[in-house]
C-alpha cells in the first residue's frame, strides 16, 4: 500500500492526532504525467557571494546598478562582482526597512532615519528637526511615507527629497485607537499597520497632506510584528493580531486579511514567548513563491508556499538540533536570489544544488502516520517492509555524500518516543537503480498506531516521489 508520506507539515496539539513534521523539505505538484501526484524536494542551500566586514545583517535592498546591504552599524554599497564600499554608519541592532525614489535611499532605523544620495554619493543622517523616526518606509508618487514610532501618525517627506520634512506634513491613521506599527507601500496604496487594525490611504492630490483614507478599506486585522509584513503575489502577508488573538497569519484579499496559518502552524506560534521580534521575507524560485517567518527568540524558521498552499519548515543543524535558518533577510540582485545572515555580516545565495546550511549541514527530515487517514481499524499489524520511493544513485564522486545514507525511525505510540535509527544507503553516484528499502519493521503495539520517520544530513539531492508499505493485519 502507498503510505501517505507526501502532503503538508501538520504537527497538531496532540501527536496523537498528526505528527506529520517537514524540514527542509517542500512539495512541488506535478499536474500531468507523473508517477505520482507530487513530490518532495529539499529546500535550498545557501551558496556564500560576499563576507562583510560587520553584521549580522539588517536590510536589503537594490537600485540602479548596485545593491545596498545594512550589516552591523554600517551601510555597504555593493557591485555585481560582489565588491562593497562601505558609506557609513547606521545606529542600532534591529533589522531596518529600505526603499529608493531612484535616486536616494531612504533607511527607516527605528529612532533614525538616513539618506544615501547614489547621484551625488553623499551618505547623511536625516537631521530635520521634524523627523521623529522611522519604522516603515515606501515611496508613493514622488514621496517617501512613512510611520513615526509609538503613535498613529504617518508623515510624507518633501517631494523627492528624504532629507527634507515639513512639519505640517503628517497624518493618523485614527479609525481605531491603536498605535501604528508599520507601514507599506502596494500598488500605489499606502497599508498602515496598526497593533489591532489596518487601514489604506491613497495619493488623492490634496494640496496640504497629499494623502487620503480609501472609504471602506479598514478591517480589524492588526499586526503582530512589525517586520513581518512582506509583499508577495500580488499581495501582502504578515503575522496578525487583533482584539481577540494573535499568532495567525494573514494574506491581503482585496482590503481584508485571509488566514492562511494553519491550526498546527498557530498551536507552535502561539507557544513562542515572544512574537514581536518575528522577521520575513519573500522570495521566488522555480515557480514557487515562499513567505519565510523567521521567529528569533524561538529560534525558528516557518515558511508559506503560495503554490501549493503548504508550511515547511526551514532550519540549520547546530548541537544536534535545529535552529532557525540561517537567512534574515532578501533582495534580487545580479540574477541572484540574496539572502542576509542574521548571525554575520555574509550574504549567500539560495541555490538549489547547493545543501548545506552556510558552512553546515542541512539536515532534511520527513515524518508521517503509517496508515491513510480513516484507515487505522486501531488492530495490530506487522510491518514487513517500507521502501522508499525516491531518486537514487545521487551520490558524490568522494568525501561525505559518496554513499548517501537516509535514516528511518518509527514510534508505535504516537510520536511521543521513538525507536533507535536504522540506516539505508541511497546508492552510490550512478546507481539509479538501487531500492531504499527496510525489511522486519516488527509488529505494532501499544496503541496500535504506528509513525515514521525519514532524514539525512549527507550533501545530496533529495527528491522522494513516495513510499511503499507492505503488511499484515492481525486480529488483535
Amino acid at each position: 500500500m502507498q503510505t501517505p508520506i507526501l502532503g503538508s507539515s501538520y504537527r497538531a496539539r496532540s501527536v496523537n492526532a498528526a505528527d506529520n513534521r517537514m524540514v527542509n523539505l517542500f512539495p512541488e505538484i506535478v499536474p500531468d504525467g507523473g508517477k505520482q501526484p507530487a513530490f518532495l524536494q529539499r529546500a535550498p542551500g545557501l551558496r556564500q557571494l560576499v563576507q562583510l566586514p560587520t553584521g549580522p545583517v539588517r536590510g536589503l535592498w537594490t537600485f540602479g546598478d548596485y545593491a545596498y546591504a545594512v550589516s552591523g552599524t554600517r551601510l555597504y554599497r555593493i557591485d555585481s562582482n560582489w565588491a562593497y564600499t562601505d558609506k557609513g554608519n547606521v545606529a542600532g541592532v534591529d533589522p531596518v526597512n529600505m526603499v529608493d525614489n531612484g535616486t536616494q535611499l531612504f533607511i527607516a532605523a527605528g529612532a533614525n532615519g538616513y539618506i544615501y544620495n547614489a547621484g551625488t554619493d553623499v551618505f547623511a543622517q536625516i537631521t530635520d528637526p521634524d523627523f521623529y523616526g522611522a519604522v516603515g518606509v515606501g515611496f508613493i508618487d514622488g514621496y517617501f511615507v512613512y510611520n513615526q514610532p509609538n503613535s498613529q501618525k504617518f508623515w510624507v517627506t518633501t517631494l523627492y527629497d528624504g532629507t527634507s520634512v515639513d512639519p505640517l506634513d503628517f497624518a493618523s491613521a485614527e479609525g481605531s485607537p491603536d498605535n501604528l506599527v508599520t507601514l507599506i507601500v502596494d500598488h500605489r496604496e499606502v497599508w498602515l499597520f496598526g497593533q489591532t487594525s489596518v487601514e489604506v490611504w491613497y495619493n488623492a492630490g490634496l494640496p496640504d497632506f497629499p494623502l487620503a483614507r480609501i472609504q471602506g478599506a479598514f478591517n480589524e486585522i492588526g499586526c503582530q510584528a512589525p517586520y513581518s509584513v512582506a509583499k508577495l503575489d500580488n499581495g501582502l502577508f504578515w503575522l496578525g493580531k487583533d482584539a481577540r488573538g494573535n499568532g495567525i497569519v494573514y494574506r491581503s484579499k482585496g482590503y481584508s486579511g485571509e488566514r492562511i496559518s494553519t491550526h498546527a502552524v498557530e498551536w507552535q506560534i502561539q507557544q513562542y514567548t515572544t512574537l514581536a521580534d518575528a522577521v520575513a521575507y519573500t522570495y521566488q524560485q522555480d515557480g514557487h513563491a515562499f513567505y519565510v517567518l523567521n521567529f528569533p527568540t524561538a529560534n525558528t524558521t516557518w515558511v508559506y508556499d503560495v503554490s501549493t498552499g503548504v508550511w515547511h519548515e526551514r532550519a540549520g543543524w547546530e548541537n544536534n538540533a535545529f535552529t532557525r535558518h540561517r537567512g534574515q533577510n532578501q533582495m534580487n540582485f545580479a540574477d541572484e536570489i540574496v539572502i542576509g545572515d542574521y548571525v554575520a555580516g555574509t550574504l549567500y545565495a539560495y541555490d538549489m544544488n547547493v545543501y548545506a546550511e552556510a558552512d553546515t549541514i542541512q539536515k532534511w527530515l520527513r515524518s508521517w502516520r503509517a496508515l491513510p487517514t480513516g484507515q487505522n481499524d486501531l488492530k495490530r499489524t506487522t510491518q514487513h517492509s517500507l521502501q522508499l520511493d525516491c531518486e537514487s544513485g545521487v551520490g558524490l564522486s568522494t568525501g561525505q555524500g559518496s554513499d548517501p545514507q537516509v535514516m528511518l525511525r518509527w514510534s508505535d505510540d504516537g510520536g511521543h518516543t521513538w525507536s533507535n535509527e536504522h540506516w539505508k544507503s541511497m546508492g552510490q553516484i550512478g546507481q539509479y537503480g538501487k531500492r531504499v528499502i527496510w525489511r522486519r519493521l516488527g509488529m505494532t503495539t501499544k496503541i496500535r498506531d504506528r509513525v515514521y520517520e525519514v532524514s539525512g544530513t549527507d550533501p545530496v539531492k533529495i527528491a522522494i516521489m513516495g513510499a511503499e508499505l507492505i503488511l499484515s493485519p492481525t486480529n488483535a
